[in-house]
């Protein structure tokens, strides 16, 4: 059926019949969160996350310890904006809010979408205060909370209906151009050689599959289990990246407070050492700290093979 000839008895089938808007935004609450405090604190409603798969095989990645998942209405927490809100709590102290809405229509509607909730600063403003909410709520399951959170966003288009069922080679010589200027944001159409540079980060595991992923955004187009497949592993990796980058942070702010301190003028403590060594001392504590959390989010997930989902990870800017 030709997308001119498609009809539905309310008019003409739109070119995208079944999309969806997924911005994550992820929070750095703590150092740690007692998931088992929590789900009893939740009570109904909180279940844990597992890593789904696109196909009817065993799944490649399993969480070492299953995040807590809630969705927005189980906390009494209404929809944001229009999205639908789903939770989701990380022992290492991530809290992880997914706003997700649906889109059937054209292209240049998608694109446009897309441009509004690219880095939305008052979309992230009240997904901040949703967050500080559901903290407060259970502060008590937490420990070492921040007072200022640390947070990274992510944008996901995903599309699993079209009118014109198509392959991913036809859908990038077709559409290639848009997927690029929505994974970037940009109102202006882009260059061939930004547009190429774009879609050479693409993946696929069928012929009618594609998975462009980029540092701020992705597109997907796959089947259901495929799309939720992904987003498991978008949110994951983007939960990674934010616990480096407090850390990170964190080394930088005290590094230079320590090299501020020794370079500082001799005093009675530093000449006679002790000055020396308690620097030595929390630097050595610091590190110590930033190992282990190094190593508990590194094995968050166990890999039992070897196929689409960790090829997905890895891939994941």
């Amino acid at each position: 059926m030709s997308g001119e000839a498609a009809l539905c008895q309310n008019g003409p089938v739109p070119a995208i019949t079944d999309a969806t808007i997924t911005v994550f935004y992820q929070f750095d609450v703590a150092e740690q969160i007692d998931l088992t405090a929590l789900r009893a604190a939740i009570g109904r409603g909180a279940i844990n996350a597992r890593l789904t798969t696109k196909s009817a095989a065993p799944s490649y990645l399993q969480y070492s310890v299953p995040p807590v998942v809630v969705d927005g209405d189980a906390l009494d927490i209404p929809d944001v904006d229009g999205f639908k809100l789903r939770v989701k709590f990380f022992d290492y102290g991530v809290l992880s809010l997914a706003l997700s809405r649906p889109f059937a229509g054209e292209w240049p509607a998608l694109l446009g979408l897309s441009q509004v909730y690219f880095e939305n600063a008052e979309l992230e403003r009240r997904a901040e205060k949703v967050a500080r909410r559901i903290f407060e709520r259970f502060a008590a399951v937490v420990q070492r909370g921040r007072t200022t959170f640390l947070n990274e966003d992510y944008l996901v288009v995903s599309i699993t209906g079209l009118a014109v069922p198509t392959t991913a080679e036809d859908l990038l010589a077709a559409h290639g151009s848009e997927i690029a200027q929505l994974l970037r944001g940009e109102r202006q159409t882009l260059s061939r050689q930004e547009r190429d540079e774009i879609i050479s980060n693409r993946l696929t595991s069928l012929a009618d599959d594609l998975v462009v992923p980029t540092g701020n955004a992705a597109f997907v187009y796959d089947t259901e289990p495929g799309v939720q497949a992904a987003l498991e592993i978008f949110e994951f990796a983007n939960s990674q990246l934010l616990e480096f980058r407090y850390y990170d942070e964190l080394l930088d702010v005290e590094l230079t407070r320590i090299y501020a301190t020794v370079e500082e003028p001799p005093r009675l403590a530093f000449l006679s050492g002790r000055g020396y060594v308690a620097a030595t001392r929390h630097l050595h504590a610091l590190f110590i700290d930033v190992n282990e959390i190094t190593d508990r989010t590194e094995n968050a997930l166990t890999m039992v093979g070897d196929t689409y989902s960790p090829r997905l990870l890895h891939s994941t800017p």
